[in-house]
Parts: C-alpha cells; sequence; structure tokens
C-alpha cells in the first residue's frame, strides 16, 4: 500500500514540476527590482488625541478609551524625583516609592495589601526617576474599585512600616556593594555624578547617605510631594469616560491639594570639565566623554538628534562605530547618547574595550567627533537619520496607553502642545548647514571625560589631553 501512494504522489507531482518550471525560468531571467527604487504612497501618521480632564482639587486626567482587552490601565506621574532628596539623604526618593508599594496603609497591613494584590493578579509598579515618580498600573475592568481602592491608600495614606523601610534599606545598601562589581554601570553613574556636580542633579544613593535616612524621612518626603497639584494620570481601557472620571473622583477627588506644583531646582548651566580616572583591576576599560547639549525646548534641539544619531546613536553605521568597532576591532560596543531633558540635555561617547587599547580608542571616538564638526556630513548620513528616527518615532505610539501617556508626559515636561504633532516634520527639516553649525557651538565644550580601568596599564597620555584626576566612588 505504501509503494502505491508512493507511486501515486510521483504521478502527481512531476506534471505540477513541469508547469512551474518555465515560471522559475522566467523570474531567474529577470532580476528583482532594487528596494531603494520602488515607488509607494507616503504612510501618514496621525497622533490619536487623549481628552484632557481636570478634576476639582486639580488633579490632570488624559482619557483614551480602547475596548479591545477587558483591562483599565492607570498610569500616574508625581512631580518629585531623586533630584528633590535632602542633602545628605540621597536615595529618599527612591526609598518611598519602593516602600509606598511594600510598607502598607493606614487601613491594611503590607501582607494584606500583597494577598489583595494577588486575588486581583495585579500590581502597581513606582519607580523614581531623577525628574518623577512613575506609577504603573493595570487591572481587569471587573476589578476596577478593588483596584483603584488598594492603589489610593497606597497614594495617599501609606504606612511605611519600619520593618520595610529597614528591608528596603537592606536591600539597596546590598545592590550598592555589588555596583563594584560592575564597572560599566558604576562608570555611567560617576560619569552623571561628574557632569552634574554642585547640581540636585548629580546626587546618588551612596552607604553613607543610606545610613542617614529614617522612616520619618520617607513620610516628610511624602507628605510633601505627593499632593493633588503634583500629580497626573492617564487612563486607558476599557472604560468610559465618565466611569474613569467617576472612579477617580469617588477615590482621589477628596484628597485635598495643600499648595502650589513643585517648581524643579535650576538645570545645570555649564561644566568646568577635566579628565578622571576610576582605578580597577580589570583587563577592559570603560570610556564616556561628554558634555551638556540643547534642551528639548532648545530650537537646536531636533538637529542635535539627527547630529547624535550620526555620531554614535545609529548603530552599526555611525561614525564613532565604524570608526572604533567595525574598522579597528577595539571595541564589543561603542556608540553615542543623547539625553534631552525640557530644561538642558546631555551628549555623549562611550566605549568598552581592553586595557592595552584605551588611550587609542579615546583617540578614535575624539577623531570622529572632530570629522564631524570638519563638515564630512553627507546628504547620504542626513537621509539615513532622518528615516530611522522618523520610524522609530512612530512606535511610541502603538497602543493607546502609550499615546496617553506620551501627551501627559508632554504636559508633565512643560513642552509645547505641538511639540509631538511637529516632530516628525522637524526633523525633515534638519539640514546639513544645520548639523555644521551646532556641531561647532556644542561639540568638545568643556568637556568629562572618564575612564575606569587599569590606571597603571592605560599607557602614556597623548599631548594636550590634560592631566587626569584619580577619583574614589563613594561606596
Amino acid at each position: 500500500m505504501k509503494i502505491k501512494a508512493l507511486n501515486l504522489y510521483i504521478r502527481l507531482l512531476f506534471p505540477l514540476l513541469f508547469a512551474v518550471l518555465p515560471a522559475l525560468e522566467a523570474c531567474a531571467a529577470s532580476p528583482l527590482p532594487d528596494p531603494a527604487k520602488l515607488h509607494y504612497p507616503p504612510l501618514q501618521f496621525n497622533l490619536t488625541a487623549a481628552e484632557r480632564i481636570v478634576l476639582k482639587n486639580g488633579i490632570v486626567l488624559y482619557f483614551l478609551e480602547d475596548r479591545e482587552l477587558p483591562l483599565i490601565a492607570v498610569n500616574a506621574l508625581i512631580k518629585t524625583g531623586s533630584m528633590y532628596d535632602p542633602a545628605g539623604k540621597a536615595g529618599v526618593a527612591e526609598l518611598t516609592a519602593y516602600v509606598l508599594r511594600t510598607g502598607g496603609t493606614q487601613r491594611l497591613a503590607s501582607s494584606e495589601i500583597d494577598d489583595q494584590f494577588d486575588l486581583l493578579a495585579a500590581s502597581p509598579s513606582i519607580t523614581a526617576a531623577p525628574d518623577s515618580v512613575q506609577v504603573d498600573f493595570s487591572f481587569l475592568n471587573k476589578d476596577v474599585d478593588q483596584a483603584l481602592d488598594l492603589f489610593a491608600q497606597i497614594l495617599r495614606i501609606p504606612a511605611f512600616e519600619e520593618a520595610k523601610v529597614n528591608l528596603a534599606k537592606g536591600l539597596k545598601s546590598e545592590e550598592l556593594r555589588r555596583l563594584k562589581d560592575d564597572p560599566q554601570g558604576l562608570a555611567f553613574r560617576e560619569f552623571n555624578r561628574l557632569i552634574y556636580r554642585d547640581n540636585p542633579r548629580g546626587r546618588f544613593i551612596s552607604s553613607k547617605s543610606l545610613k542617614n535616612i529614617e522612616r520619618s524621612d520617607l513620610v516628610i518626603f511624602h507628605q510633601k510631594y505627593f499632593q493633588p497639584q503634583n500629580i497626573m494620570f492617564a487612563v486607558t481601557g476599557d472604560i468610559s469616560r465618565e466611569e474613569a472620571i467617576d472612579k477617580l473622583q469617588k477615590y482621589f477627588g477628596d484628597w485635598p491639594s495643600a499648595g502650589k506644583p513643585v517648581m524643579p531646582p535650576e538645570p545645570p548651566r555649564s561644566s568646568p570639565g577635566g579628565l578622571f580616572y576610576i582605578n580597577k583591576d580589570i583587563p577592559q576599560s570603560t570610556i564616556i566623554s561628554g558634555q551638556f547639549a540643547p534642551a528639548k525646548i532648545d530650537p537646536d534641539y531636533h538637529a542635535f538628534a539627527v547630529l547624535d544619531f550620526i555620531i554614535g546613536s545609529g548603530g552599526f553605521t555611525s561614525r564613532i562605530f565604524s570608526a572604533v568597532r567595525s574598522s579597528e576591532g577595539l571595541a564589543y560596543s561603542a556608540g553615542s547618547f543623547y539625553r534631552a531633558r525640557p530644561d538642558h540635555g546631555v551628549f555623549a561617547a562611550y566605549a568598552f574595550t581592553k586595557t592595552e587599547s584605551t588611550f587609542q580608542t579615546l583617540s578614535l571616538i575624539n577623531a570622529a567627533i572632530n570629522n564631524v564638526c570638519d563638515k564630512t556630513i553627507t546628504a547620504g548620513e542626513i537621509q539615513w537619520a532622518k528615516n530611522s528616527i522618523n520610524n522609530g518615532f512612530i512606535f511610541s505610539f502603538t497602543s493607546p496607553q502609550q499615546i496617553a501617556w506620551q501627551q501627559m508626559k508632554l504636559e508633565y515636561d512643560g513642552l509645547p502642545a505641538d511639540f509631538l504633532s511637529s516632530y516628525r516634520d522637524k526633523i525633515n527639516n534638519v539640514k546639513i548647514e544645520d548639523l555644521n553649525a551646532i556641531a561647532v557651538k556644542y561639540l568638545k565644550k568643556n568637556n568629562n571625560t572618564l575612564i575606569l580601568g587599569n590606571t597603571g596599564k592605560f599607557g602614556e597620555l597623548s599631548a594636550g589631553a590634560g592631566r587626569p584626576v584619580l577619583i574614589t566612588p563613594e561606596e
């Protein structure tokens, strides 16, 4: 039976092969068109608007309905963060955010809170950044009242149980201890400390500051910053506008406003620059070199984003990656980053290389940046950067949750209302002469260079590099 079936398959297959062969030969004779020469209508990107609503006590709500799944997402931004830490007590914001979730409330012990969240199969994530505390929380729409009740208790009436505060401090102490074994993490933290010196944004938690923090510091911090005038919500998902307002009003509407919104500390204006070493007996070096750059509100912002992409954040074909890794094979990772804040920005180049090639790698980074300053950017590079940036930008709005979040963040940062809708056009309008001008204006000005590695094996420093300063990281 098997032989008969096989013969049947062969008899059916051969006619098909003879019918398909001419078509295959025709395809081989005519090569496929070049993808770069294909023409198609331009993609249209229209940003959906979330609705902005203000509750009676001043809490701002961004709402966008989405009935695809029976889920509700609540995201929050609180105007505080690590740059608001009290002097000598760096880490208060981070611990406050952590223990808000773990430390119980004035109505429920921490174990009861945990049990209820387990029953909901949901739990809010609360994290502190330098300029905000962010909350992310999603749950089934059938659990909206129980979830928002727990959420409101955590934000409004946390207990900060002493045992949970001590546990959080112990976990953070262990994390700081392990940072010594993370050369790259340590180097980037110390680079931030250098560039933000004498500014609250340069405060980073240490073992010393951790010992200064008591439970009362978390209570005071919460009372000062966790107030309606400092809070914004984005609510998306399977809930109507009316129900979203009703539920937030129910659980947060009677929270009294206690004053004016928090004003952030003054941004850094300049940095003295310099060359700094951190000695660590390891076979590789971490190099970070950078300076202040345009803020998001600066007219140079969009052009600098394109410039950074060409210099190093664009991946394999960017200038630094090509010079350091592709051409010389001196690093397994090299590039640049541009962190643009509403009121200032930071640009830096980096590379991770073996100790013996430390100065050669730094020289290649500097040469790549200097070469950009010499007006060598090509039309092909700028078009590649624009296309890549704009294509990536669209993926910031793939869900209603992202859309509402981005628009809430826009207001939180105090940026113009058309910042998002005009972003792609402003990127497209960047010209080569704009890049040439801002490269000279910003790059290599009061540059801070930090190298972490075995300083005894770096070799001879090139002339004119400046005298290095050996620094010891705070533990």
